[in-house]
């Protein structure tokens, strides 16, 4: 029986282009409901949401200058204009377009009536009010002129943080979250129509969207349904009380809760090691075992005691970890690999004196998690190839750059996209899945199916959080197989983790350890929520 999606394809975790988000309106206008409707219905709910705590007495003592754009958008910021006259705020309208949709002209007109100021000149970037941006919308696909561009610029010079843009900053993007020209509105909230739009998540959107907010509209569960199976979907921290954790059965022993091997570590990044394992022992696998480098190896046993050494391995001559080295009898026996974090780097030559090792380790059947500088490593024996030839599955966890050497030709796409097509390309007779990392993680597998990363915690984005990263997912691996939807929880628990370390400890404390120390309680935290339900 096929298992549901995870998490739900709901409004709550659809990511859409603009494009689609149109469609799915033209089918509603299709299906008889008036646009007049539709717009009243979103801008209603927007002035709802900024009435809220947050907004509503910076609005009372500032007022508002609403930023009208000539289509529906600039529609849309005219009813919450309105509508924030009515309930007693300062409001006053600027509009640089002579010419207005029919409809946007309509409540143009009726603003003027109510007696709504129509600024003649552009106004100033140190306007006290609170600005909201109406211009454009998701509709934006070129820049929006020197002129604008300067004045938001200035704007957010003069009075940063005040700010609300209506389905997206005028100049970004909202397919791919990247500026349309030199510079966009910077909004301190961005309030999203119907479904999440992708771009206002990746990496490169995040200086310009500020806090994103979902508005809905009660889409018909049919309308969502007309969108690929391979939607990209957000994933939430609310989502890992129903993500699909390994089951744990009453009275598994310890080999029947996973089998684990890590490679890690080098002379000059002997920390890396550790963090890989305490990340593996927070996903509560039962057998951890690790192949480091001599000089960690041999002092093990007073930090992890239960992690069993399976091998010390030798150094190449800049002190990066000699693979070549690894009994062969290391890999048998195992449910998952973990390979990579901090070997350091080296030569395509010294990488290939390794061969016999990276032989074995393509025949070797089970999951197998390459990260960091076992990517670096892949990409000088021709990664693509070696991957589609491999025997068992292969999870795949670069940063950018790291991708980069490895796809040079997939390095310039949106993360979205990179990693689909990465991942399309490195499955054969087994599965390839591609964890991209960065501020919004995304992961995807073959099949086209894609996940992203909707909060995160910037102070955690440092030196050894990927090895945690990497360890937890491999020891999720050892326990539950080979599924994306299991690689996609440990990037999530992972991301969780940050912003429940920094909740604790603050910013300063988010660290990879404090990262570690918090996955260990995820699961003691689902069983706790479940039994609350």
């Amino acid at each position: 029986m096929p298992q549901p999606a995870w998490p739900p394809r709901d409004a709550d975790h659809l990511l859409v282009s603009g494009s689609q988000m149109a469609a799915l309106e033209q089918q509603l206008f299709a299906s008889g409901l008036p646009v007049e409707a539709l717009m009243e219905k979103a801008a209603l709910a927007v002035a709802r949401r900024l009435q809220q705590p947050d907004w509503w007495p910076q609005l009372q003592q500032r007022g508002a200058l609403v930023l009208v754009g000539p289509g529906h958008n600039g529609g849309d910021g005219l009813v919450v204009a309105r509508e924030l006259h009515l309930a007693g705020i300062s409001v006053r309208l600027w509009s640089p377009f002579e010419r207005h949709k029919p409809l946007t002209a309509a409540h143009l007109s009726h603003a003027r009536w109510l007696g709504l100021p129509l600024l003649e000149s552009p106004p100033d970037p140190a306007d006290a009010a609170v600005w909201i941006d109406a211009l454009f919308g998701i509709g934006q696909s070129r820049a929006p002129g020197e002129a604008l561009e300067t004045l938001l610029e200035q704007r957010q010079a003069r009075q940063a943080g005040r700010l609300v843009a209506i389905d997206g900053p005028t100049g970004l993007c909202a397919d791919r979250g990247v500026l349309l020209g030199r510079a966009a509105a910077c909004a301190a909230l961005s309030l999203s129509i119907g479904l999440l739009k992708q771009g206002f998540v990746q990496d490169s959107a995040l200086a310009w969207v500020g806090s994103v907010e979902r508005i809905d509209l009660g889409l018909p569960r049919a309308l969502l349904q007309t969108l690929p199976a391979t939607q990209p979907l957000a994933l939430q921290p609310a989502d890992l009380a129903t993500a699909p954790w390994p089951p744990q059965a009453a009275a598994a022993a310890k080999y029947e809760r996973g089998r684990l091997l890590v490679i890690a570590g080098s002379d000059a990044y002997r920390g890396a090691g550790l963090l890989a394992l305490m990340g593996a022992s927070a996903a509560g696998v039962g057998s951890v075992r690790a192949s480091l480098p001599a000089a960690i190896a041999e002092q093990l046993w007073s930090t992890l005691p239960h992690v069993v050494v399976a091998a010390a391995l030798g150094a190449h001559a800049h002190g990066s970890l000699n693979l070549a080295s690894l009994p062969a009898t290391a890999l048998e026996r195992l449910d998952a690999v973990v390979l990579g974090p901090g070997l350091g780097a080296t030569s395509a030559a010294e990488a290939s004196s390794e061969g016999p090792f990276w032989q074995k380790l393509q025949r070797f059947p089970g999951v197998l998690v390459i990260d960091a500088d076992g990517l670096n490593r892949l990409a000088h024996l021709g990664g693509r190839d070696w991957l589609r030839q491999r025997g068992g599955p292969s999870w795949l966890t670069p940063h950018r750059g790291e991708f980069a050497r490895l796809f040079p030709e997939l390095a310039a796409l949106p993360a979205l996209e990179a990693a689909s097509r990465a991942a399309q390309a490195c499955s054969g007779t087994q599965p390839c899945s591609v964890l991209l990392k960065g501020a919004r993680t995304v992961i995807a597998n073959g099949d086209g199916e894609r996940w992203q990363i909707s909060q995160a915690c910037p102070a955690a984005a440092r030196a050894g959080l990927g090895d945690v990263l990497a360890g937890y997912a491999g020891g999720l691996a050892a326990r539950g197989g080979a599924d994306t939807t299991l690689l996609a929880t440990a990037a999530l628990a992972h991301a969780t983790a940050g912003l429940q370390a920094q909740e604790l400890q603050g910013s300063g404390g988010a660290d990879p350890m404090a990262v570690a120390r918090e996955l260990r309680h995820q699961e003691q935290k689902l069983d706790l929520y479940q039994q609350q339900q």
